[in-house]
């Protein structure tokens, strides 16, 4: 059986930027499955206007004046709830600007500068998490279904569900697993079986420099390894300058046979 590797969803992902038609085979892509893959972005201009063809860009609390959020290891944040992105440990699963009533549909994210060791990109499709709660533990997808499933943020946070029903039976997801949620009673039995689903289909994604993504803030999940070294990358996080129908569809990934879960 052929195992993963951390070239594999970025080969299979891929869009070159750089051709006639790559808008419209980045749009298509997103809508069907939420995630691109390139590469020639060998600086922050470059960045920038590739951001530009694509995202509404949204300013964050850590972004510069252009919108672009520099991800590096500051030495100042660690452990710090909130701020883990701009350490260098570990990331779990999660949604970027989960504490927003509507977080942003999109992100953009690309490698300037590779770790020395580690900070591999993790990726998770929501559809098959849904998939395989759908299929195994259908009770734990309606209890994160519900509208106070979790308290996401500080205080002027949000209550929400981490999969939202949407019309046409479509769904969004949203994440955090840090010291920013607080769960509500009867999500906390099925928390096993959510981080169970989002590890199983975890994927890795190696990039090098000048090497990134574009995903569906709405359906992708995104972690990282810890990591050693002047890791730097640039994210951009805004809604789409495209048509992007709400949300995705639920079930028509392949679900992980309960005996592995």
């Amino acid at each position: 059986m052929h195992r993963a590797t951390a070239r594999d969803l970025f080969a299979s992902s891929y869009v070159n930027l750089h051709v006639r038609d790559a808008p419209h085979a980045v749009e298509q892509q997103v809508r069907n499955v939420g995630l691109v893959t390139f590469d020639g972005l060998d600086s922050r201009d470059a960045v920038l206007e590739v951001t530009s063809r694509y995202l509404h860009l949204s300013a964050h609390r850590d972004s510069d004046p252009d919108g672009l959020t520099v991800i590096r290891d500051t030495g100042r944040h660690t452990r710090r709830a909130g701020f883990a992105g701009l350490g260098h440990g570990e990331l779990a699963p999660h949604t970027d600007r989960s504490s927003l009533p509507v977080p942003p549909r999109l992100m953009l994210f690309v490698c300037a500068q590779p770790a020395e060791c580690g900070g591999v990109c993790l990726l998770t499709d929501g559809q098959a998490v849904t998939s395989t709660l759908h299929a195994h533990q259908p009770e734990a997808l309606a209890a994160f279904s519900e509208p106070q499933a979790a308290f996401f943020g500080r205080a002027d946070g949000v209550f929400a569900p981490v999969f939202a029903p949407l019309p046409g039976g479509r769904f969004s997801i949203r994440l955090r697993q840090d010291g920013l949620v607080r769960w509500h009673p009867f999500t906390r039995t099925y928390l096993p079986n959510l981080r169970d689903s989002a590890a199983r289909h975890q994927q890795p994604l190696e990039l090098h420099a000048g090497e990134g993504y574009l995903l569906d803030n709405h359906r992708w999940l995104h972690a990282r390894t810890a990591f050693l070294g002047a890791r730097r990358c640039y994210r951009a996080l805004g809604n789409p300058r495209f048509r992007l129908p709400r949300g995705f569809p639920p079930h028509d990934a392949p679900a992980v046979p309960l005996e592995t879960l």
